[in-house]
């Protein structure tokens, strides 16, 4: 007798009463078997509906009536079942056992449910899949076993040939059997994510397969006849495995694939063959995938996730659908009159050349409608053709590398002419301009990187972008700022002491002290350099190797950091020289030592004080999330404004300081003395013409910066001097006015 037999004559007292009363049953003819707390309600088939989920239960409930089809014993406290708990219900479809203790099956727990098609038991604690007890459920369609993390092994599902779905996932399975196919002919839906699964056997016998999950798994490589004819395959799920290599065929005979996510992989290459009814590809989170993939192997596709924004410049998704979005946007918040005026005047075509405009531009609508959504998208900072994006920018960045290459240079090789004599102010200056040179580098890299990709930047946007010269770029960029506003607070410390000892006539701080300062400060901007490098990819986050303002919570807090430490230095530097102003009387200024130095250090404060202004601005509007501020202003802020001073610093010191037309007057002489020297080396020391030459080259070294106690001479105790002093070299002609 079969299934239908058995149902017709169960249900024989139900169809009497309907034929004796003329009317629906009575409701307890039906919920007569409805165990206690649970709810029932019918489905519509004279059967009944049973949700016991979530009461506590310990065991099964007795009473339930015999034509329940679907019965809810999720999230309770059953621990085990007895050998036949349901024999008697010939009728339930759906069994869910989902959310309890279960750690053994029996047997013949699921005997007699020959209508059985849908069973849940994921979230036990079920060591092994109930074969057994699973082999006469010859109308199950559907079992899932999903948390199950203590089974090591694929179940033998010989006995379930008509079953559809499949799904066990959190399992500890590392292999699958290469017959899986042959014991589930029918299966439509396979997902075994979240497993150990390393090798994968093939599925060509399982033709009626729609869906496959296998994201969350160990597998390293997709051979080619591993997914081969399989016609109705029509989603793929690959993602969060190990995937470097892909056979260039392994998709080519999947016509009705529709969905394709590989994301998270290792993906350096990506085969297309087979693909052009692709609607979704999802490609993120696979770094070494850099190569550009070109839209018209996808036709058909929707929607593409891609691990850089430059990758979408290959689907139409420029910095021109920024623009065209915008006015859309602008579109949608016009008033309500506009938008009547629209549709009332879309068929009102007075000519011709106006009915071909507006077919042109309904052309163009139809188009952004129907473009592929990529993502990420290219934006302000990551362009299809441009690295700087302007004329403006360009020149800018170009203008600040020239100067500051040159200037900078030029003053370095001014103030090192002799490293045994220079003063510790001058020593600040020269460390300064080295900095900032370090600046001029990072900016001329970036120059040189645009006009290298100029026109077909995102060919190597990617490339660029997580490259090390990036990185460098970087690193570079941020140890010279920060180095530069250290060392400028340095020096105006050391001005304020210096004339404070000056006017006192104390000995001021050995230079060495003063070295083990400077590479403290050198020590302290490198770490603060090297942040992005070890706790994130700040760097990376645009071509432009700086860790921008807004977007990742992480690069806005360091970039928050850095500017609230620079205002720390920059008001230190303010109060250090209020300090020296306010302490000196009117006139002092023009006769104390070396006023000179004092003047200059205090115009670099200002200046760059000034210039750090836009800089604070846009870090803390980006904190408080205020985006008034349009992207051109925040990519000039960070390529043009904040290199600034790395060449208004030298030009300062060329310009206004007497200093360096002092030294670059002497540098000719030093060369010209150290050439003769060289050539003089046998002769005796003491003769006169070394003892003139000596003298006239000290003469030239010491200047209003360069004396012993308020000379700022380094200190070489323990060594000779470099040439010796005689009666005939006087140091007596130095200028020095004390201060009051």
């Amino acid at each position: 007798m079969d299934t239908s037999s058995v149902g017709l004559l169960l249900a024989l007292p139900v169809l009497l009463q309907l034929a004796a009363g003329g009317g629906s049953p009575r409701p307890g003819a039906l919920l007569r078997g409805c165990p206690a707390h649970c709810q029932c309600e019918p489905d519509g088939r004279m059967l009944l509906r049973v949700d016991c989920s979530d009461l506590g239960l310990s065991e099964l409930p007795s009473n339930l009536s015999v034509f329940t089809s679907y019965l809810d014993l999720s999230m309770n406290n059953i621990s085990q079942l007895p050998p036949n708990p349901l024999h008697g219900l010939r009728f339930l479809e759906e069994l869910r056992l989902a959310g309890n203790a279960l750690t053994y099956i029996p047997k013949g727990a699921f005997a007699g449910l020959y209508s059985l098609k849908v069973l849940m038991l994921q979230n036990n604690r079920l060591r092994q899949v109930p074969t057994e007890a699973l082999q006469n459920l010859r109308s199950l369609q559907s079992l899932t076993l999903n948390g199950a993390s203590q089974i090591t092994e694929f179940p033998d599902l010989t006995g379930t040939a008509s079953l559809e779905s499949l799904t066990l996932t959190g399992a500890q399975i590392s292999s699958l059997p290469q017959a899986v196919c042959d014991q589930l002919p029918n299966l439509q839906v396979l997902d075994l994510s979240y497993n150990l699964l390393e090798d994968l056997p093939s599925f060509s016998v399982c033709r009626k397969l729609q869906k496959i999950d296998l994201r969350h798994n160990e597998m390293c490589e997709i051979r080619a006849n591993t997914f081969q004819q399989l016609f109705s395959l029509r989603s793929l799920n690959l993602a969060w495995n190990k995937i470097a290599v892909i056979h260039p065929n392994a998709f080519s005979t999947l016509p009705s694939l529709r969905k394709l996510d590989l994301s998270s992989n290792r993906l350096s290459s990506f085969p297309v063959t087979g693909l052009h009814g692709l609607t979704h590809l999802k490609l993120t989170g696979n770094h070494a995938l850099q190569s550009l993939i070109s839209s018209e192997n996808f036709p058909e596709l929707k929607v593409i996730e891609m691990p850089y924004a430059y990758q979408c410049c290959a689907f139409g998704v420029c910095e021109n659908v920024y623009k065209i979005s915008n006015q859309w946007n602008k579109g949608d918040n016009s008033s309500a009159d506009d938008l009547h005026k629209k549709d009332a005047g879309m068929f009102q075509v007075q000519d011709e050349r106006d009915l071909e405009d507006f077919l042109l531009d309904f052309e163009e609508d139809l188009k952004a409608l129907h473009s592929v959504q990529c993502s990420p998208s290219p934006g302000p900072f990551k362009l299809c053709e441009y690295l700087f994006g302007s004329w403006l920018i360009r020149i800018g960045v170009w203008t600040i590398a020239v100067l500051a290459l040159t200037c900078n240079a030029l003053v370095t090789s001014t103030v090192f002419r002799a490293p045994l004599y220079i003063s510790s102010v001058k020593l600040l200056i020269g460390l300064i301009a080295v900095v900032n040179m370090l600046t001029g580098v990072s900016s001329a890299v970036l120059a040189g990187v645009d006009a290298f990709t100029f026109g077909s930047f995102a060919q190597h946007g990617a490339w660029w972008e997580q490259g090390v010269g990036c990185q460098v770029v970087g690193f570079l960029s941020i140890f010279a700022s920060e180095s530069s506003v250290f060392l400028l607070t340095l020096a105006a410390l050391e001005r304020g002491f210096s004339v404070k000892c000056s006017a006192k006539f104390e000995t001021k701080t050995p230079f060495s002290s003063l070295k083990a300062i400077v590479a403290l400060c050198a020590m302290l901007a490198a770490t603060i350099a090297a942040v992005p490098l070890l706790g994130g990819s700040e760097y990376s986050a645009s071509p432009l190797c700086l860790p921008l303002p807004f977007g990742e919570p992480s690069a806005t807090g360091y970039m928050v950091a850095l500017v609230l430490l620079n205002s720390l230095c920059f008001l230190v530097m303010t109060i250090a020289y209020t300090k020296l102003y306010c302490n000196l009387e009117k006139g002092d200024l023009e006769n104390i030592w070396d006023c000179s130095m004092v003047k200059h250090i205090a115009l670099l404060l200002f200046t760059n004080c000034i210039l750090y202004c836009p800089v604070a601005f846009l870090s803390f509007s980006s904190l408080l999330n205020l985006t008034f501020i349009s992207p051109e202003v925040i990519k000039f802020i960070l390529l043009v404004i904040v290199p600034l001073p790395a060449c208004l610093n030298p030009l300062l010191y060329i310009l206004f300081n007497p200093h360096f037309k002092e030294d670059l007057g002497s540098l000719g002489k030093q060369t010209h003395f150290w050439t003769r020297s060289k050539h003089t080396s046998l002769m005796s020391i003491n003769s006169d013409d070394v003892e003139k030459q000596s003298c006239d080259s000290t003469q030239a070294l010491v200047t209003f910066t360069s004396a012993s106690r308020a000379y700022d001479l380094p200190s070489n105790s323990g060594s000779p001097p470099a040439y010796p002093m005689t009666e005939s070299c006087h140091l007596s002609s130095v200028a020095f006015v004390p201060c009051l």
